[in-house]
């Protein structure tokens, strides 16, 4: 799910890290459409080795898209993944390697959060259900058109969890996938395909990350290698700073906010469910050419951490320290402090929200009070607590004015938006000046007389300000004076528009905010120093296991954080004794185990029948585990998403206690999606290890060291497995409306990746043979508001990429278009005349009536243009012109541009009044020998070629 604001925080901090992709587009000839050889170099000027994709990012919107219409069935929903990831491909274009991992059973801390995500999605899905069947009887009693209901099973996305029939049958479809364009595309020949599906256990990006890791720890890994990450997450930042590889980016949706979403009655944009009117749909255009494409495709951004890296050493450097700098322990420490704004495992503490600044705050404090710590909090995944504590223990000093800052940006927010909803509501201007400045029409004056002299000017307009200022306005106090608290109404009942907060009963502006907290999130008492310590001692243990997973892998597959809330940062006293510490040798859960523990009882149909029962028997054991309905804390926050979905914890033990029971009734089927699987690598004929593994798939051994020489360095253990891909023998096609692959010539096997010791440590440096990439950023980046250099999007990787100009062919066909009415300079939308309009309007283009048919030189002399020869004969008294000193030249384009649109400079023309023509200035040879006008107060045109037209 990743850190919420993250991404854009870090983006306007830092805008240069972000790059729009170039995409080369399919082809369509004769109405085949061309694919696009990705053989060939990369469009974005720069080729990357391994592409990864974080699966469940796809899954999820192709799946189940907001932007437009759904797929019908399961087999459209697997080919509209198979096409996402054909379009990413296209952009990334990878050379060795490619990494698909989908979501396997997560850690049990995930699991808390996995399990309120599918009871809202499952709530808010049942909802809206039965909104929808309200508003359609409601639109139709009224004579509303609305589209015919289809008796469609409404699509769960929670089927999209290990375990279920749904990720079994898209493992099945990526194995096809995967073997179908080995076979076919002449841009996977030599690459080796990494499948990790739903029965491996862990998160994708975690899976991915433990992948990086384990290939950086062997001899024959490439430290240049150019990774590229796919995934919409935030943390998956903090991640790629984590591998410290030299080469990393993240490519992502470009995330376009404010998009309408169509109605889910009607299919119409501009309107929300419940203002649904079943109106026809407006047409825009005689025909509804001008309509908005719906479901148009996202475009793709890239994220360069070698950038980030820059920035963040300038940011993070210090000198004079008692210690020697190094860039890669302060990564890790910003790492780890932005877990204290939020992350998939701990709640954020109260005081710091990304949006009020945490991080640079946290990155001020870390910076004035390293110089006491005597190093740095953080070395390969461990923390230092005593040193966390100082860091701590400055941010709870500050806790009281962050919460009345808070709360006087809360006020001040409230009142400028019920200003804004009352200017929109109202024609009239929000300030009439009155009395003796009271505007009055023209000619309409008491007794026709002339207006009189302002007396006291000051004064009326003094009298008029207090005049506007009226207690209304104020919503941020009662009727008698006294202050309201966020949320609460006022006093007199007044029901204003920014005034159905929910009530917030903390209020941590106030004194006593403490107590209040501990009681109403906790129901304990502030005094109660025991239950406070244990909180807190949970939150350090939590700190220390995400810094784990994120740098050495899975610390433990029990541990989980036991509670809603976050303690206060002024409650970590003495932390530095607290155990960080886990229990080693934990095994995850099975898939079966842990949809048990993460469905509500609504998605129970993915589940065994007597598994089933468990959840909905108001005599099971675990009944307590399904709550029908269940309270949403917003906790001081605005929207549902952004709230506390208070579920209560699943209890391990008896979990499993109750299952034992139901065990024994699993088909075959059943009790193979509830078993772990393994990775799985794919080769086509022409990759070098192609034929070991083919020689392998021949024989029994099991277990055999796969040579890094022949995959690009890549190591890791060969097992042999029944349902693996052979050569020569068919491929079928899981999904009716693809061909199965008769002709198949690529290979298949289980992998497995390099094992070390339980308390082997990965190390978080730079690899020394790794080679930096050269410097990106300049002195003007650094500059967060550089008014003269204007933020431009960048395409691609190369700065010195040819940029689109208008040459000198381009300026007269602007000429021909632009109308000679405008004086702003602003292109007409008219497309340059045809052939055939120039045909029946006027002489072809370049060609003189027969009647003022000319030599060039006579032109030329004349001067006139060839290019003008179109306009139609000129008076006789134009075309030829008294010469002074040389002949006149052809008039630059540049120069006709200019005239038609009112430019500074005017040429000299013929004097009509009196009859005498005028003369030109002479003209003066610039450097690139063209001739120009002396004084010209504006500057010549670039060459052809240079010119950016803006």
């Amino acid at each position: 799910m990743g850190v919420p604001a993250f991404f854009r925080w870090l983006s306007r901090k830092y805008p240069s890290i972000v790059v729009h992709c170039v995409e080369e587009k399919a082809k369509e000839v004769n109405g085949v459409k061309v694919p696009v050889d990705c053989s060939k170099p990369n469009p974005n000027d720069v080729e990357f080795d391994n592409l990864y994709l974080d699966m469940n990012g796809i899954i999820h919107p192709c799946t189940h898209p907001e932007n437009k219409p759904a797929p019908k069935n399961e087999d459209e929903m697997m080919v509209a993944i198979f096409e996402y990831i054909d379009r990413l491909f296209n952009i990334i274009r990878p050379r060795r390697l490619l990494y698909m991992a989908i979501d396997g059973v997560a850690p049990r801390a995930k699991m808390n959060q996995q399990r309120s995500r599918r009871f809202r999605a499952s709530k808010e899905g049942m909802e809206l259900v039965d909104e929808k069947k309200k508003v359609r009887e409601e639109v139709l009693s009224k004579g509303g058109h609305l589209p015919s209901d289809e008796a469609k099973e409404r699509f769960d996305s929670n089927c999209i969890t290990p375990g279920t029939e749904f990720m079994d049958n898209l493992a099945q479809c990526l194995r096809y996938y995967v073997a179908d364009r080995l076979n076919s595309d002449p841009g996977w020949k030599d690459l080796t395909v990494l499948l990790s599906d739903a029965s491996v256990p862990g998160e994708g990006e975690h899976k991915i990350m433990d992948y990086i890791r384990r290939q950086r720890a062997q001899p024959n890994h490439d430290p240049n290698t150019r990774h590229c990450l796919c995934g919409a997450d935030a943390d998956l930042i903090m991640l790629g700073l984590a591998t410290h590889e030299v080469s990393f980016t993240i490519i992502r949706e470009e995330f376009k906010p404010n998009q309408p979403r169509p109605c889910p009655l009607c299919a119409q944009v501009g309107h929300e469910l419940s203002e649904c009117q079943g109106l026809p749909k407006e047409k825009q255009g005689e025909f509804d050419q001008f309509a908005a494409p719906s479901g148009s495709d996202t475009e793709f951004i890239f994220i360069r951490l070698p950038v980030l890296r820059e920035y963040l050493e300038k940011e993070l450097t210090m000198a004079s320290l008692p210690f020697t700098f190094d860039f890669e322990r302060s990564i890790d420490d910003w790492v780890f402090m932005c877990f204290f704004v939020g992350n998939d495992f701990l709640p954020h503490l109260p005081s710091l929200e990304i949006r009020e600044g945490a991080i640079d705050r946290l990155v001020g404090i870390y910076k004035n009070v390293v110089h006491k710590t005597g190093g740095y909090l953080t070395e390969n995944g461990f923390v230092n607590l005593e040193r966390v504590q100082m860091i701590m223990t400055a941010v709870g000093e500050a806790e009281d004015n962050i919460f009345k800052r808070r709360r006087e940006d809360d006020v001040s927010f409230r009142r400028r938006m019920k200003e804004k909803n009352k200017r929109m509501k109202t024609d009239a201007p929000s300030f009439i000046p009155g009395g003796q400045l009271a505007p009055q029409p023209l000619g309409q004056r008491s007794g026709g007389s002339k207006p009189q002299a302002v007396q006291s000017p000051r004064q009326t307009a003094y009298d008029m300000r207090v005049q506007n200022r009226t207690p209304s306005q104020n919503s941020s106090t009662n009727s008698d004076g006294s202050p309201v608290p966020l949320g609460m109404k006022r006093k007199n009942g007044d029901n204003e528009d920014d005034d159905d907060e929910p009530p917030d009963n903390i209020r941590l502006w106030e004194d006593g905010w403490k107590q209040r907290y501990y009681k109403r999130k906790f129901d304990v008492d502030a005094t109660d120093e025991t239950f406070r310590r244990k909180v807190v001692e949970s939150y350090v243990e939590g700190l220390c296991w995400v810094l784990q997973y994120y740098y050495q892998g899975c610390a433990s597959w029990k541990w989980f954080y036991p509670f809603h809330y976050a303690p206060f940062a002024s409650d970590f006293t003495d932390i530095k004794d607290m155990p960080s510490t886990f229990e080693k040798g934990t095994l995850p859960f099975k898939p079966l185990e842990q949809l048990m523990g993460v469905f509500p009882a609504a998605s129970g149909n993915f589940l065994p029948k007597t598994w089933r029962v468990l959840m909905e028997d108001p005599d099971s054991s675990i009944i307590d585990f399904y709550p029908d309905d269940f309270a949403l804390d917003l906790n001081g926050k605005k929207y549902a998403w952004q709230g506390v979905a208070l579920l209560p914890f699943v209890d391990e033990r008896r979990l499993r206690a109750a299952l034992e029971k139901v065990y024994p009734d699993l088909a075959a089927d059943e009790t193979r999606r509830n078993s772990l699987g393994s990775d799985v690598i794919f080769v086509g004929k022409q990759h070098k290890v192609f034929d070991f593994i083919a020689e392998l798939q021949n024989g029994d051994a099991e277990g055999v060291e796969m040579p890094p020489e022949l995959c690009h360095g890549i190591k890791g253990l060969l097992t042999l497995a029944n349902d693996v891909i052979k050569p020569g023998k068919p491929v079928a096609s899981p999904i009716p409306a693809l061909n199965d692959i008769v002709e198949n010539n690529a290979c298949s096997i289980l992998f497995k990746d390099p094992q070390f010791e339980d308390d082997y440590i990965f190390k978080a440096t730079l690899i020394p043979t790794a080679v930096k990439l050269p410097k990106t950023l300049k002195p003007g980046d650094w500059e967060q508001s550089n008014s003269k250099q204007p933020w431009r999007p960048r395409l691609g990787f190369n700065p010195n990429r040819q940029q689109v100009h208008l040459d000198q062919s381009a300026f007269r066909t602007l000429g021909h278009v632009m109308s000679k009415e405008r004086t702003q300079g602003v292109y007409s939308y008219t497309p340059p005349p045809s052939y055939q309009q120039a045909k029946n309007s006027r002489p072809p283009l370049m060609r003189a009536p027969p009647s003022l048919t000319v030599p060039l030189p006579i032109l030329s002399i004349a001067g006139l243009r060839p290019q003008d020869s179109w306009r139609g004969p000129q008076p006789l008294f134009q075309q030829l012109i008294p010469q002074r000193n040389q002949g006149v030249e052809q008039q630059l384009a540049w120069n006709r541009i200019i005239q038609s649109q009112g430019g500074l400079f005017q040429q000299n023309t013929l004097r009509l009044g009196s009859g005498v023509p005028g003369y030109f200035q002479q003209r003066q040879d610039d450097r690139r020998g063209r001739q120009g006008f002396s004084g010209r107060p504006y500057p010549l045109p670039p060459d052809s070629g240079r010119f950016n037209w803006n």
